[in-house]
Order: C-alpha cells, then sequence, then structure tokens
C-alpha cells in the first residue's frame, strides 16, 4: 500500500465513518497519552477499529517504550500497526520487532532545531526492525513531540526520504493549503494530519478533509 492518508486523533465512531467515506486511508488512535487527555476510550477505539472496512486500518498512536506492553495493547485494540513515538530503546525495538513480526511498525522522528544528526542515527539503528519512519514536529514551548500543528522544516523530511532506507510518513502542521506543497518538495510515502484538518469544536471537518484527500492525492499522482 502506497500513498497512503492518515488522520490522527479519532474522536468516535461519527468521525471516523466520514473520514472513510471522504477516501482516508488509516485512522490513527493516540491513546495513553503522557497528558492523560485521549480523544476517546479505549474501548470505543476497540470496537471502530473492529469494524473498519478491509481496506482501512487502525493504527495505535503511542508513547509506550516497554515492548511488551506495546504488543499488548496493540493485540487488544485489533491494530493494523503501531506508530512508536517515545523514546524507545533500541533492544526494546529489537524485541517488538522479534516477538511482532505481522505488525506494522513506524517510527517517530521527531524534528527540532540542529537535531538532523540524531535523526540520522535513530535511521541507522531502527531501520532493520521498522517498516516506515515518521517525521513530525516538536514544540519547544510545550515539549509535545507531535500533534503541535506546527510545520518543520521541510528540508530536514525530504533529506530524510532520500536517505532512509524505509519508506517515510510525513506530518507536522499539514492542512488542506499546503498539503500539496509538502508532497511536492519532500516526496514522501504517505502523510499524516490531524489538528489543522478540525474545525473550531475540535472535530474533523468534512470539507477541510475532503480539500486535504483531493489535493494529497493529485499530489501523489504526479
Amino acid at each position: 500500500m502506497k500513498n497512503i492518508i492518515q488522520i490522527a486523533g479519532i474522536k468516535d465512531a461519527e468521525e471516523a465513518k466520514m473520514l472513510i467515506e471522504e477516501g482516508v486511508d488509516w485512522l490513527g488512535f493516540p491513546l495513553r497519552l503522557p497528558s492523560g487527555l485521549d480523544d476517546i476510550s479505549e474501548m470505543n477505539a476497540k470496537k471502530i477499529i473492529s469494524e473498519l472496512p478491509e481496506n482501512n486500518k487502525g493504527i495505535l498512536i503511542s508513547y509506550l517504550t516497554n515492548a511488551d506492553e506495546i504488543i499488548e495493547f496493540c493485540d487488544y485494540l485489533g491494530v493494523h500497526g503501531v506508530q512508536v513515538h517515545g523514546d524507545i530503546s533500541l533492544s526494546e525495538m529489537i524485541k517488538l520487532r522479534k516477538n511482532a513480526k505481522k505488525l506494522f511498525i513506524l517510527k517517530s522522528l521527531v524534528v527540532k532545531e540542529n537535531n538532523f544528526d540524531e535523526l540520522l542515527e535513530i535511521i541507522d539503528q531502527m531501520s532493520p526492525y521498522v517498516d516506515m519512519f515518521i517525521t513530525d514536529t516538536f514544540d519547544p514551548k510545550t515539549g509535545a513531540k507531535g500533534a503541535t500543528g506546527k510545520t518543520h522544516d521541510w528540508n530536514v523530511s525530504k533529506k530524510i526520504s532520500e536517505y532512509a532506507k524505509k519508506p517515510l510518513m510525513m506530518a507536522g502542521g499539514l492542512s488542506n493549503e499546503n498539503v500539496s506543497d509538502a508532497i511536492n518538495f519532500v516526496r514522501p510515502h504517505s502523510i499524516d494530519a490531524h489538528s489543522l484538518v478540525e474545525d473550531e469544536s475540535g472535530r474533523k471537518s468534512r470539507e477541510k478533509i475532503k480539500l486535504f484527500v483531493q489535493k494529497a492525492k493529485q499530489s501523489f499522482s504526479k
């Protein structure tokens, strides 16, 4: 599966249904967040994931760093894959890959100012054990590693896309207004959006999602 469009931060079944209707491929569920402010209960997330059409996938977005805990949680939810956002050690990543061979594993690369060499080191270490990397944006004001609504230096994502031997999903401040430029410049394998496709109430906007998906597919096809 290529040119995946993922939308993260699913609130409920109604929102999930709308996203699928508008052509979204993967639905991301940030759960057991360090803040404790999950958008959805684990039980409701599990139910939505169990009812997804065959061509759509549920992805756990997790800050857990223990392989056994990640596997147990993924098994409970029934997800297709996990986006590992925490500072997982190499030994735990190796264990995760060894004990969850069918799980699609994405490793986040959180772009900060002047941490490119550190990201390359993560890529070199983790590449044998992950299926995809995902770049996202660090917010120095809050310490948030993703879901910040902020873009990062796209040159970093572009270099990573060219360097990494595994596919790259690009995230970080993407919206229907800039997704075409992002894809055309970085040429990522896939993309992810969260807060900037929401309306003022914090729910996903059908209009914004429709434009986001339309523009992304047009750019991927070039």
